[in-house]
């Protein structure tokens, strides 16, 4: 990430006499010019930083499972060890627990959707790339249609149209007279708002957390002079760029655990209807 990106630190130095105010980071962080572009049907299509850090994202996970299971053992070590409990923590941790024994044959879809979006989360502390791919509005909402049009189909697919509509919107125990308030709010709910906020939850958290270590860390920087306040302002700053960034390691794990487990929730609510 560069410093002068977020609003052009040179003049600190160049007129010490009347420095620029503190350029804040904005929105300008999660933008980035192509690297290079070429005309397809009429649109231009073009590659930057953040569609080489998808690249490079997939081209890992791939890389390091292919690597762990290309001889197993029966006692897994090294690669293979590591990977084998990433896989059981997605089976049963996440699959077996919230969809039951049926979630089996979707631990391959959670598996690869937890260790991608972890992924692409923790590049955003990673030095020279130190961007989170998911702070890019367009990658969740790319992840949360793939689950959105994989439960949908597959609760028609189980219930039947008709069954599975109903058991959305009409829950069983409800007096029926509330159905005619219910039922609208549950459809909005269900069908429109779940995969808005299944992308939301994921970008807001990566979006803010860049945000906050971008700010802290131009600070550090811009308040670095020989004074007594410049110095302790920095350190403080960049003390709080340090911790956030160990802060924002947890929350990449935790976000990516989330939209997982939401993922699975839904798939489970898609196969099992309301009795």
């Amino acid at each position: 990430m560069s410093l002068v990106a977020a609003g052009s630190l040179e003049c600190k130095f160049e007129n010490a006499a009347n420095p620029c105010g503190f350029p804040a980071a904005g929105s300008e962080i999660f933008f980035f010019d192509d690297l290079v572009s070429w005309n397809f049907l009429g649109t231009t299509v073009g590659i930057n930083k953040v569609t080489i850090l998808v690249a490079i994202a997939v081209v890992a996970v791939l890389a390091f499972f292919l690597y762990a299971f290309r001889k197993p053992q029966m006692v897994p070590k090294g690669a293979q060890n590591l990977g084998e409990t990433g896989y059981l923590f997605i089976r049963d941790g996440i699959a077996r627990d919230v969809i039951g024994k049926e979630g089996d044959k979707f631990v391959p879809f959670l598996f690869s959707f937890f260790f991608l979006v972890w992924t692409f989360n923790v590049l955003g502390i990673i030095p020279f790339a130190q961007f989170p791919v998911t702070s890019v509005f367009a990658i969740p909402v790319a992840f949360a249609l793939i689950v959105y049009f994989t439960w949908v189909p597959l609760g028609i697919y189980r219930q039947g149209f008709g069954g599975f509509f109903k058991g959305m919107l009409f829950p069983p125990g409800v007096p029926k007279p509330m159905y005619i308030l219910l039922s609208p709010i549950e459809f909005i709910s269900n069908i429109i708002v779940r995969p808005f906020t299944h992308a939301v939850r994921l970008f807001a958290n990566m979006f803010a957390g860049h945000l906050l270590i971008a700010t802290f860390s131009l600070a550090a920087y811009y308040l670095l002079t020989l004074t007594v306040v410049g110095l302790l302002g920095s350190v403080a700053s960049f003390t709080m760029a340090v911790a956030l960034t160990a802060f924002e390691l947890l929350i990449q794990a935790l976000q990516a655990y989330i939209f997982t487990l939401l993922t699975a929730v839904y798939i489970s609510g898609a196969l099992h209807a309301e009795h």
